[in-house]
């Protein structure tokens, strides 16, 4: 996930101030807020943002002059919550009494609703005499557009007005060069002693064992005064929100393992923080912090992992990418007729379009996915009502892929960027450096990647399968299509002398002969013979890409690779899973457990919270894995890296045509003896499904079955 506005460094040249241990993040559909570990916003990368328009850039709080001492801060759990608590360091003496440290207690809790931000600042007493608190909040509203706070360089800029502000409420306001005022407000619950458009000062007497709560606000619009009223209401409207979205679908538990449900738990409150529900239905936004927005690729991966346990996710993704599907051919936008978009933005720098990503279509995979999962997705519903409102763009894609996804006409999906300001790489390995021949040469285009043909391949397959049930007189072609489309990929590919496929082709058609992860996404579409995929599991599960923390992007020895890049060597979680979910299709139901336990071990060092990356250094004895310091945190594709490597490891496929639910071989991982799935939904049917451990084999016993569905179980 990426765009050509965001740089990519190693770990090494990061310039970031915020790390995974110190940045905060909260979301709650378009709002989303980044602060340091005491809960400041601080300029730099800090903020609350609105549709990727920073609308509070400073909000930083000092008790006494002084910034409080932290003793804890994190999110809660559930993801709706951020608590910090602190100390106050030594208060000056104030009508002839001091205060020493350590006698208050601050605590600020934070939360998102409904666009606003609510905080209630709690401080108590704990002091035998009365303390006389100075409390004071320094505030600004920069309007920055997301890219600049990127570090995208802007000309010119609009007119930032002066703030206004009136007893107990500050106003602030923009101008864009779009002519579009932007403007937010914050708001305390008590009126300040002093207040200016830049700071609050309060004056808190508070007695021995008092406590005191100051509550305030932040939006794009004027409201009502804070109160513990508006306070508690939208705190409980929030964590029912958050609720709602953590319990759709079937659930999974393990439960004697506290520590990998915690995982599950973890993940599956990530994917609901990060899914909103929009008008076509629920989306998983990317990442937080940069990266709060419909992604394409990402959408719909994310959905695909979390197919197999809820299915609205993929209904909701198929649905909104199909709204803004391409109609006319724009270099600046990358687009031509049928295309999917790759990312969408807000903001003024988008509007004017200084960056084309308002409504971006340079992702050269998105298309393709976008059918291959409308595919899935009606084989585990039997949903033919949604493909058929979908049919004429599912045509329009496929049409895409024929008539401009192949531009030279050899039969393969390829890429060449349109404009100098769109993505130079458009697979999912999207940084400028990630694709190139042996010795580290860049290829020209335009460039045929491998897995994207492994995504035409399900793609046609997909339309074949459906153009059959949907009595579509073309069904035979596409699938016939498939067939030609495999026939190239194993003919131009493939490397004997490596037991290995090419990363890519060039524009002259010559091998981009790299070792890389790309393999295993062919290996999850379906498309290599038995042969090739056991040729490529076995080199993939070797020491060049297994890391013991996860598979690398990059193997060892490979020009350009670097543990600590982007893509050249480091381990993507959601990169593994569909390279493990790839290897058990052909079988390696083992190889699938183990890598889950590796990732599993992996997550326990980062608070059971997958980064979207981390660097790919080996395994060593008792150290944790080596992050990456500008990973967004979470991502919804790291998220949901568990779930799918949990299907496959434990070989489930459901076909809602079949009315079937199919286990074939399921393995545990180590450590985990037992594993409850509950609520599966199979069209209208339901069923529960217990796995557990007996000597050397995992035995499934289906429970709580309403409805018609079949369990098959193979070995």
């Amino acid at each position: 996930m990426d765009d050509s506005y965001s740089v990519q460094t190693t770990a090494a040249e990061s310039t970031e101030t915020g790390t995974l241990d110190t940045l905060q993040a909260l979301k709650d559909g378009d709002l989303f807020l980044v602060a340091d570990a005491w809960g400041d916003l601080k300029d730099g990368a800090d903020g609350l943002f609105d549709h990727d328009t920073r609308i509070l850039s400073r909000f930083v709080l000092t008790a006494g002059s002084a910034r409080p001492s932290r003793l804890s801060s994190a999110v809660s759990r559930d993801n709706v919550f951020f608590t910090a608590h602190g100390t106050n360091r030594p208060l000056p003496p104030m009508g002839g009494r001091s205060a020493p440290a350590g006698v208050l207690h601050l605590e600020r809790r934070r939360f998102l609703r409904d666009g606003r931000m609510f905080e209630r600042v709690q401080i108590t007493n704990h002091g035998i005499e009365e303390v006389l608190l100075p409390l004071a909040f320094d505030f600004g509203a920069d309007f920055a557009d997301i890219f600049q706070v990127r570090g995208t360089l802007r000309a010119k800029r609009g007119e930032l007005h002066a703030p206004t502000h009136d007893g107990r409420r500050v106003m602030f306001a923009y101008t864009g060069l779009d002519g579009v005022r932007r403007t937010s407000c914050l708001s305390f619950s008590e009126p300040p002693a002093r207040l200016t458009g830049t700071r609050a000062e309060f004056m808190f007497s508070l007695p021995a064992g008092r406590t005191v709560d100051l509550y305030i606000e932040c939006g794009v619009d004027i409201c009502a005064a804070p109160d513990r009223d508006r306070w508690r209401r939208n705190a409980v409207e929030a964590k029912l929100a958050m609720r709602r979205r953590r319990r759709r679908g079937a659930s999974v538990r393990g439960p004697r393992n506290p520590l990998f449900n915690h995982w599950l738990d973890q993940s599956r409150a990530d994917i609901a923080l990060l899914t909103t529900d929009l008008p076509t239905g629920p989306y998983p936004y990317a990442g937080t912090p940069w990266f709060s927005t419909p992604f394409g690729r990402d959408g719909i991966i994310s959905a695909w992992q979390m197919l197999w346990l809820d299915p609205s996710l993929a209904k909701g993704v198929l649905t909104y990418l199909a709204a803004r599907q391409a109609t006319e051919v724009s270099a600046f936008r990358d687009s031509q007729p049928g295309k999917i978009m790759h990312e969408t933005r807000g903001g003024e720098m988008s509007a004017l379009h200084e960056v084309p990503f308002g409504l971006y279509y340079g992702g050269v995979d998105t298309t393709c996915l976008f059918v291959a999962l409308a595919g899935a997705y009606a084989k585990r519903t039997g949903d033919l009502d949604l493909i058929r409102r979908l049919w004429p763009n599912l045509i329009a894609a496929v049409e895409w892929m024929r008539d401009y996804g192949d531009s030279n006409g050899d039969g393969l999906i390829d890429y060449q960027r349109a404009a100098e300001t769109g993505l130079s790489n458009q697979g999912w390995k999207d940084s400028e450096d990630s694709i190139f021949h042996r010795d580290g040469r860049f290829p020209r285009g335009p460039v045929a990647l491998l897995e994207v043909q492994g995504y035409a391949y399900a793609a046609w397959l997909a339309m074949g399968e459906l153009g059959e049930l949907l009595g579509d007189a073309r069904a035979q072609a596409w699938e016939d299509q498939a067939h030609e489309i495999r026939f190239l990929v194993e003919d131009r590919f493939w490397m004997e002398d490596e037991g290995f496929y090419a990363i890519a082709l060039d524009g002259d058609g010559n091998p981009c002969e790299a070792i890389a992860s790309n393999a295993g996404h062919l290996l999850f579409t379906g498309l290599p013979t038995q042969a090739r995929a056991e040729a490529v599991t076995r080199r993939l599960l070797s020491s060049e890409f297994r890391s013991g923390w996860g598979l690398r992007t990059l193997a060892t020895g490979q020009a350009r690779f670097n543990p600590m890049s982007y893509h050249n060597g480091s381990v993507w979680p959601h990169d593994t899973s569909l390279g493990v979910a790839g290897m058990a299709g052909y079988g390696e139901r083992d190889a699938a457990a183990m890598i889950l336990g590796e990732i599993y071990s992996a997550a326990s060092h980062f608070h059971m919270r997958l980064p979207e990356l981390f660097c790919g250094f080996e395994r060593q004895p008792g150290e944790p894995p080596i992050a990456y310091p500008v990973a967004c945190l979470p991502q919804a594709w790291a998220a949901g890296s568990v779930f799918l490597m949990l299907q496959a490891a434990l070989g489930v496929t459901i076909d809602a045509f079949k009315k079937t639910v199919t286990i074939d071989a399921p393995v545990l991982p180590a450590g985990v003896e037992r594993l409850s799935v509950t609520r599966l939904q199979v069209g209208e049917a339901r069923v529960d499904l217990d796995f557990h451990r007996l000597g050397d084999q995992v035995v499934v016993t289906p429970r709580n079955r309403t409805g018609e569905v079949r369990i098959v179980t193979t070995r």
